[in-house]
């Protein structure tokens, strides 16, 4: 020891003084880490757990009157999940942000990929190993006098051999390569091919969304029995437009509901009154068309004039004839009552705003087959309309029509008014069955319900993309079969010449020589042995030579 004392560690001579990576460098590394498939893989899963929101809540580009209708129900959690674009899942900001990083990463990841697979199918087959018996599959066949199959004219030679191995493993969808006595084969490029298609039509796929979304539009009308929709702008409840709508899309077209017929179940008990079909008749007309009776079901749209139109939902109507204090109609009309449970018990709110002296706001409560219970309320006990009856609690006052602010049809606000007929008033609530008319109380006038009709919620959908999502789609999946069962191998046929007069394999130096046979997986390829099994059979065979080990 020479006494000198050993270097603190932070002066060691040997020490790597790592750069710092700068902005280029984590800009760099960020991309890399965006557009690895593993990466890729991670953001398709995440887009799929992103749309389950719009599976399990209302969405306003598809069922407005449900998001109405969850306002009502979930008062406190609506905000909530209002603000966190719930109601709007597919085009949230959140929803919006997966989906482009989804888009960059299989970009950036199908574009080297791209790069590298078209050098790969370039490139010559790799040469012959040295050693094929350390391979899979390895099976070695002794070629000479001995071993002639029955019927041989004479020995082959070592160019029939190799010739014979180049010709076969063409046929056989090999890229083939000769190096000097020996061929080297290789085949499953189609496996990367059929990788890159199916996320290239991934990409596709997200692309014709994206676009044919922007010139796509969904609306949203509630029709009648005997009521007529034209194809306009004004005939809409509500209408969601794409971003690169225009109104020259609409294509002229009315539909008329003629009939809605709801099947219920009867021989079950278990199950009596449960709905199990929905059928919509309509008279469709096209302009300068013939007017013709289709139907609409469930999952079984009408298309017309570029649009596909589904059978939302359905309810009872009431077609009311409510006159004023003065004896004046002050409305005529059917109101839409919405169904609160399974039996379509329903709600609804009828306003008068040109009742005199005071406007008339009530909220009634239709039930299809009334009985009345023990506490003296009414109740549906069945869906169909055996019996039909409808309550209404009345108010008189400013209903708040004409300050400006829009109000929705479904719901009265009763800040501000009188009631005149219900709970809190001196007059139980009007209680009327079809036909009947009964007189308002404090003189308002009076109310007749006329009778029952059906509705049905129709969403009007067009989507100019359906048919390219479809092709992509197709696409993709014959990428991912051909991926997934493509193998990618590598096989080789090697000739060994004879270069003894006695070598002890059988062969007395009369010119014979060996064939060996071999395979290497890139990949999983279970059946890798079986195919080097099957060349060397069809490969001999075609020389008429026997395989005697």
């Amino acid at each position: 020891m020479d006494g000198t004392p050993a270097a603190a560690s932070g002066d060691r001579g040997d020490d790597v003084n790592q750069p710092a990576l700068g902005v280029v460098g984590y800009i760099r590394f960020f991309w890399r880490q965006l557009t690895s498939m593993r990466t890729a893989l991670f953001l398709l899963m995440l887009l799929a757990l992103a749309a389950i929101p719009g599976s399990l809540v209302p969405q306003r580009t598809a069922d407005p009157n449900g998001v109405t209708q969850y306002q009502v129900d979930h008062p406190q959690l609506f905000p909530v999940l209002d603000k966190l674009q719930v109601f709007d899942t597919y085009t949230s900001v959140w929803f919006s942000a997966i989906y482009l990083l989804l888009f960059v990463s299989l970009i950036g990841c199908i574009i080297p990929r791209s790069k590298h697979h078209w050098q790969s199918l370039r490139t010559k087959p790799p040469r012959t190993p040295a050693r094929l018996g350390r391979l899979a599959g390895f099976r070695r066949v002794v070629v000479g006098p001995d071993t002639l199959a029955d019927g041989a004219t004479g020995l082959p030679s070592v160019e029939d051999a190799v010739g014979g191995a180049v010709t076969l493993l063409k046929r056989s969808g090999y890229r083939v390569q000769r190096f000097g006595d020996s061929v080297s084969a290789e085949r499953g490029y189609l496996r990367e091919t059929g990788n890159l298609v199916f996320h290239t039509a991934l990409v596709g796929v997200l692309l014709a969304v994206g676009v044919g979304g922007g010139f796509s539009y969904t609306g949203q009308r509630l029709l009648v029995e005997g009521q007529t929709f034209s194809n306009v702008l004004g005939s809409y409840d509500s209408f969601i437009p794409g971003r690169w709508f225009s109104q020259s899309q609409l294509q002229g077209y009315n539909l008329t509901l003629d009939d809605f017929v709801t099947t219920y179940e009867q021989k079950n008990l278990n199950a009596l009154g449960q709905a199990t079909d929905y059928k919509a008749t309509v008279t469709a007309r096209t302009k300068g068309g013939a007017a013709q009776r289709d139907v609409i079901k469930v999952n079984d749209p009408l298309s017309i004039g570029g649009t596909n139109v589904y059978l939302l939902g359905n309810g009872y109507a009431m077609h009311v004839t409510v006159r004023d204090g003065d004896g004046n109609v002050a409305f005529e009309d059917d109101v839409p009552f919405l169904p609160a449970d399974a039996n379509y018990t329903s709600t609804g709110v009828i306003k008068v705003p040109d009742a005199e002296p005071d406007q008339l706001g009530m909220v009634g409560f239709f039930y299809p087959t009334a009985v009345k219970q023990a506490s003296g309320a009414y109740a549906s006990n069945y869906p169909d309309d055996e019996n039909p009856l409808l309550t209404l609690q009345v108010y008189t006052g400013d209903l708040g029509l004409d300050d400006g602010v829009p109000r929705s049809v479904y719901q009265l606000s009763t800040v501000g008014l009188t009631q005149i007929a219900g709970r809190t008033a001196a007059d139980k609530s009007i209680e009327l069955k079809p036909g009947q008319t009964k007189t308002l109380p404090k003189g308002a006038g009076s109310i007749t319900f006329d009778g029952v009709k059906r509705y049905v919620s129709l969403d009007v959908h067009h989507d100019g993309s359906q048919l390219w999502v479809a092709a992509f789609a197709l696409l993709s999946v014959l990428g991912l079969l051909t991926s997934l069962f493509v193998p990618r191998r590598r096989v080789w046929v090697k000739v060994v010449r004879n270069s003894r007069p006695d070598d002890g394999d059988g062969n007395d130096g009369d010119g014979g020589f060996s064939l060996e046979y071999a395979g290497l997986a890139r990949g999983e390829d279970p059946n890798l042995e079986r195919a080097v099994e099957d060349i060397a059979k069809r490969h001999v065979s075609v020389l008429g030579v026997r395989i005697t080990q």
